[in-house]
């Protein structure tokens, strides 16, 4: 399908209802250490606790379909589609819906998060013909967004018509660096069915993604916006939340409503790689890797919404205060759901989080 322009589809909100979630199984021996181990405990308790309130899709390859059903609670369905990695928010389709009910895919191109530029690793194919793939594997017509670049976790909508987009990703010289930043909003607008973009400036420190905007800000419904903040002014994501929060609280939303900003503080310290955590991992050639001591993008705002409950990444250890602080902040906000706190150091040791490896498929008469 081509560009959709006015065909009355929009992308809705992640609060809103979901028909099921998307995950891949996790293999790829550069991002998930030690055989994927403990990422894959990781992946099995979130895939678990989402059946339990929508039907949840998981990827896998021949290489992975054993361990994965073993682990796996029988409500979980397995689709055979290989990928390169397990990054679900950034390669399985974004889903649209209209009034209807009816929902579509959108396929935009993958890279690896930059390509020739700066992208993470070069065999990405395989990630980049899933979107197509997980379409046809439900029969959910798609939009062909290419030559476009972009990820899932680049863009958060309030579903009423406003997409939240940091700038330091989408003007990313391994994205698109031949239009400009008009252009990428109108492209935008046109595919998530949106009227207004706002862009802030920055991510999280050090995200390897060019700074996603799903690990920094999110929408917690419309007119209210959660923000990574932090509060030591000799760490980097200072300034760097300072400036989001400068440009937040001067934005409207698409109706024109002013923005409700809640805080939501990252790890008191940098979350860092250990020296015995990165001898787990085998980087493949030209594959970006890990040293002793880096600081890994740990925020709170990479949390998921299920049906009835939020799923919110716990870093364990010193960090016990910040992650019950988080836990708490969030479930003030979203009473009406359980806030499930999930041990997420495994994936964050692959470079994401929650957020990052699940797509929402939206509630549907078709599926």
């Amino acid at each position: 399908m081509n560009t959709p322009k006015t065909d009355g589809f929009h992308m809705p909100g992640e609060f809103e209802p979901h028909h099921g979630t998307i995950l891949i199984f996790p293999e790829r021996p550069g991002s998930w250490a030690n055989d994927a181990k403990d990422a894959r405990k990781a992946f099995a308790q979130i895939a678990d606790r989402l059946s339990q309130c929508e039907q949840v899709y998981m990827l896998v390859n021949d290489r992975t379909q054993a361990a994965a059903k073993e682990m796996l609670s029988p409500a979980v369905k397995l689709l055979n589609i290989d990928t390169d990695d397990a990054w679900a928010r950034d390669v399985a389709p974004t889903f649209v819906k209209n009034p209807l009910g009816e929902i579509r895919g959108i396929s935009w191109q993958f890279n690896a998060w930059g390509g020739a530029f700066d992208g993470l690793y070069t065999d990405y194919e395989k990630d980049d013909a899933a979107a197509d793939a997980i379409c046809e594997a439900l029969n959910v017509p798609c939009y062909n967004a290419r030559p476009f670049v972009l990820e899932g976790g680049s863009i958060h909508s309030d579903g009423e018509g406003t997409i939240l987009v940091t700038e330091a990703c989408l003007l990313s010289k391994g994205r698109n660096p031949q239009m400009t930043k008009e252009q990428i909003s109108q492209y935008l607008m046109e595919y998530l069915g949106a009227e207004k973009i706002i862009w802030i400036p920055y991510g999280i420190f050090n995200d390897e993604t060019n700074e996603h905007i799903d690990n920094i800000a999110a929408f917690l419904a419309p007119g209210k916006v959660v923000l990574g903040w932090c509060e030591d002014e000799n760490d980097p994501q200072y300034a760097m939340s300072m400036a989001d929060y400068k440009v937040l609280s001067n934005e409207t939303d698409a109706r024109g409503r002013k923005l409700e900003i809640v805080k939501l503080p990252v790890p008191h310290q940098p979350v860092c790689v250990t020296e015995a955590e990165c001898r787990g991992y085998l980087f493949a050639p030209g594959e970006d890797t890990r040293e002793p001591g880096e600081r890994l993008a740990a925020s709170y705002v990479n949390f998921y919404y299920g049906n009835d409950c939020v799923l919110v990444p716990q870093f364990g250890g010193i960090y016990s205060k910040d992650d019950a602080k988080a836990c708490a902040i969030l479930q003030a906000e979203i009473p009406e759901r359980t806030v499930v706190p999930i041990p997420a150091r495994a994936i964050l040791l692959g470079g994401g989080n929650i957020h990052c490896i699940t797509q929402q498929i939206p509630s549907s008469q078709c599926l």
